[in-house]
């Protein structure tokens, strides 16, 4: 069966199963998903996640330290981990201080890494 998406045309064996699977994957915010991954798609701000697991809360010229990155580009890590949800804060007069958020992508990174490591040994 030829399909034409108003894009291009394509061939479709499986008509049911084309139908079944987009229908599952509709709600899905796959955007989200995505966004997350990109944020910790970065050396740096695994080091940064690896970072707030071993000390639950840490200021951004602390972590400037700990990553050895000025504390711009340190704000702008943790900025964007904060953007995908990975990160949170808290103002304490001029002072930002970030915490992990409990979420999935915290956890699968703090596993990768410990699964990275048990390889290098």
């Amino acid at each position: 069966m030829i399909v034409d998406t108003n894009r291009f045309e394509f061939t479709c064996l499986h008509k049911d199963k084309v139908d079944r699977v987009r229908q599952r994957m509709k709600d899905q915010n796959t955007m989200d998903v995505a966004k997350m991954l990109k944020a910790v798609a970065d050396a740096t701000r695994v080091h940064i996640v690896c970072a707030l697991t071993i000390e639950e809360e840490l200021c951004v010229c602390d972590m400037a330290n700990i990553i050895s990155c000025s504390v711009a580009s340190t704000s702008h890590h943790l900025r964007t981990l904060k953007k995908a949800g990975i990160t949170t804060t808290r103002k304490e007069g001029k002072t930002v201080y970030y915490t992990l958020e409990d979420n999935i992508m915290v956890e699968l990174v703090t596993k990768m890494v410990l699964e990275q490591n048990k390889v290098s040994v």
